[in-house]
């Protein structure tokens, strides 16, 4: 891997995007996403490539937003995480909304907006070891991309979200419906590549169509609209800054974040800190 925190490789009709930061987990920073989207906007216009592929270099696929990224913005107020927020869904929805499919390959860790990022995708692999959840209620976050309802039904959504479960296995996962395939660790790729040749040979415009389809029943049953309205609830409840996500800024400017995240599971047992 280079020093590049987004690598962009095409072979053939297939295209890799890898996130590229072990050394955090591949958080996604606003670099990251900014980068992300470019990559896109080429392999959207490259009549060449069929299927995209996204992984994490390291050992985890993704374990979300890069939380230092964000504290260090200091953003507040309404407006601001208007802003913020609204690029956060973009960047998810591009996935959704790409016109050739996507693919991810998850390993390791795929939490919060990772989680996220994986259920965007068209199709999810998932290596034996993974674990998924969003535990942004653990400090008072939000859900960005309100997907999981729509894959998992109301019950598995409300037990695993208002819990904040981070430790989700793959083999769980495949179960609810999070993902398509468990694999054995370091084959994700490999399967995914077949997966995404078989697609390639495909007429293009055909398999274009056939995800707008595909999408457009959930879109008409009020998906969109449903994630609209769930970005205002998320910016209604950043803004107004929720009690515990204070007390975990306060931690994370004084001692760290690592002394922030420790706080942040340590009430879980009981022990408020």
């Amino acid at each position: 891997m280079s020093s590049d925190i987004v690598i962009m490789e095409r072979d053939g009709r297939i295209a890799v995007i890898t996130l590229n930061r072990p050394e955090r987990l591949n958080a996604i920073s606003r670099e990251t996403i900014s980068r992300v989207q470019a990559a896109m906007d080429d392999l959207e216009a490259d009549d060449e490539i069929a299927v995209v592929i996204i992984r994490g270099a390291g050992r985890a696929f993704s374990s979300g937003m890069d939380l230092k990224d964000d504290a260090a913005a200091g953003i507040t107020g309404v407006d601001a995480w208007r802003i913020v927020l609204e690029e956060d869904l973009a960047f998810l929805m591009r996935f959704w909304d790409f016109p050739k499919p996507t693919i991810a390959v998850v390993h390791g860790f795929c939490l919060a907006a990772a989680c996220e990022l994986a259920m965007c995708c068209d199709i999810t692999i998932a290596e034996e070891g993974t674990y998924f959840g969003e535990p942004e209620l653990k400090f008072g976050s939000v859900i960005t991309a309100m997907l999981m309802p729509w894959l998992t039904g109301p019950k598995i959504a409300k037990e695993l979200l208002l819990g904040a479960d981070d430790r989700v296995t793959a083999e769980r996962a495949l179960e609810i419906g999070l993902v398509n395939r468990v694999v054995p660790k370091g084959e994700g790729m490999t399967v995914a590549r077949g997966i995404a040749a078989r697609m390639a040979v495909m007429d293009d415009d055909a398999v274009r169509l056939t995800k707008q389809a595909i999408n457009r029943a959930f879109e008409t049953m009020g998906l969109k609209e449903a994630l609209r309205a769930n970005l205002d609830l998320a910016i209604e409840i950043e803004a107004m800054e929720t009690p515990s996500r204070k007390r975990f800024k306060e931690i994370a400017k004084a001692e760290g974040l690592k002394a922030a995240l420790a706080w942040r599971e340590s009430r879980l047992n009981g022990d408020d800190g």
